[in-house]
């Protein structure tokens, strides 16, 4: 018999994390039990968080080995910057390997790693001690993406044939800690930091319900980014005084664009446009999508809430993002998004991946998945750089670092 629930610790403490902790409240068989962080006061916060929202009795560790030789802890969710992935993977291997504990499972969040080099390293280090393994990837789990995907291919596609043109985008105005911003601390830019959602959520739309992703096989990639908004001389100003990065001498992209040609298990081409942004402005984050084919189409945006607030200018107060992700104003007409852990898919996919590690269900994205998306990734930067479309799997990538990652990204 499985057993009947799980004990998760965090690696990480941030605003990802938060997110998840919020989430819990909709995972009914696994309790937040721990977190570590470098910032021991970020840590105890979280925790605290946790016990708050009743989700778990959390406490902070003070370090990821500790947390591992814990027999309450059973499965761990990395959630801490990209430049720590490597060193917080080599640590839980190493407790695991030396005896200190035990775990059924680790999930990591997007994207896997820096690069392809990194993430293979991750998915190595990881099988060598057996682990299950979760690829964190909330966009396919929101709630109308996946209703709107299954009830497209139900209905649609098995009957007037399968969807060939899929859109995602998602956009906002700039992340929200310093390293995201540094190509080399980050990995690269806007595309590494979110085209890995827009990327696999295209080719999981074209992909029927009841299929793996392997049966839409990537096969070209051209893509483009570009410094639009945050090079230009005040705005790079006001990102040096708030997040101590200079993009007048070290942009890295703001903006980004791919098409993805897909081959289909039945040999006809499928395509895959993905766009990200750390240059829109508007109510706060946007995440969208699209699946077209022959008689059919469906459409998403998160901003279309069905919950909109006005305030006029008399209202007044403090910055917040009480609205939506990454809010932008505070008065006007404003859209709401209620529950966005809910909204974005956060808590379908910690429900669904502590069930894995409890043996309940299979795994829909494993550490294989993320280590395609970073090899698509690193496609369409080569793409980017060379200026033409790519054959994937590119060659050469078990080397390539980007430009914006090596420091030598100029913005032209």
């Amino acid at each position: 018999m499985p057993n009947a629930r799980l004990g998760v610790g965090f690696v990480g403490s941030g605003f990802n994390a938060r997110f998840h902790i919020q989430a819990w409240r909709g995972v009914r068989d696994a309790d937040v039990l721990g977190v570590w962080s470098p910032n021991a006061k970020n840590a105890g916060e979280a925790a605290a968080l946790a016990r708050s929202l009743d989700v778990g009795d959390a406490k902070a560790y003070r370090s990821i080995t500790e947390m591992i030789a814990d027999p309450k802890i059973d499965a761990l969710w990395v959630t801490g910057p990209n430049q720590a992935r490597i060193e917080n993977i080599e640590e839980i291997v190493s407790a695991i390997e030396s005896g200190k504990g035990t775990l059924k499972g680790i999930a990591c969040e997007k994207p896997l790693a820096r690069n392809f080099a990194e993430a293979k390293k991750v998915k190595e280090l990881v099988d060598r001690v057996g682990l299950k393994t979760g690829y964190l990837e909330n966009q396919l789990f929101a709630p109308h993406v996946e209703f709107g995907h299954n009830l497209l291919w139900a209905r649609g596609a098995a009957t007037t044939g399968r969807p060939y043109l899929a859109r995602a985008a998602e956009e906002h105005s700039g992340p929200h800690a310093p390293w995201f911003w540094k190509g080399e601390m980050q990995g690269g830019g806007v595309l590494n930091d979110m085209m890995c959602h827009s990327a696999l959520l295209v080719r999981h739309l074209l992909t029927d319900p009841k299929q793996a992703l392997g049966t839409v096989k990537p096969k070209r990639v051209t893509a483009h980014i570009a410094s639009l908004k945050w090079s230009r001389p005040e705005y790079a100003a006001q990102l040096k005084k708030t997040m101590g990065v200079d993009y007048t001498r070290q942009p890295s992209e703001d903006f980004a664009s791919v098409m993805i040609e897909f081959e289909t298990a039945d040999g006809t081409i499928a395509l895959g446009e993905a766009t990200t942004s750390w240059s829109y402005v508007g109510a706060g984050l946007r995440l969208s999508a699209e699946l077209l084919g022959p008689e059919y189409s469906m459409r998403w945006n998160s901003l279309d809430s069905g919950l909109e607030l006005f305030f006029s200018r008399e209202v007044k107060g403090k910055a917040g993002e009480d609205l939506v992700e990454k809010q932008n104003a505070e008065s006007g007409v404003m859209p709401v998004v209620p529950s966005e852990p809910i909204a974005y898919g956060y808590e379908a996919e910690d429900r669904h991946f502590s069930r894995v590690f409890l043996g309940k269900e299979e795994p829909r994205l494993t550490f294989a998945d993320g280590v395609e998306v970073v090899q698509m990734l690193m496609t369409a930067y080569k793409s980017a750089e060379e200026g033409r479309t790519i054959d994937f799997p590119a060659p050469g990538l078990d080397t390539f670092r980007p430009a914006v990652a090596r420091g030598e990204w100029t913005g032209r």
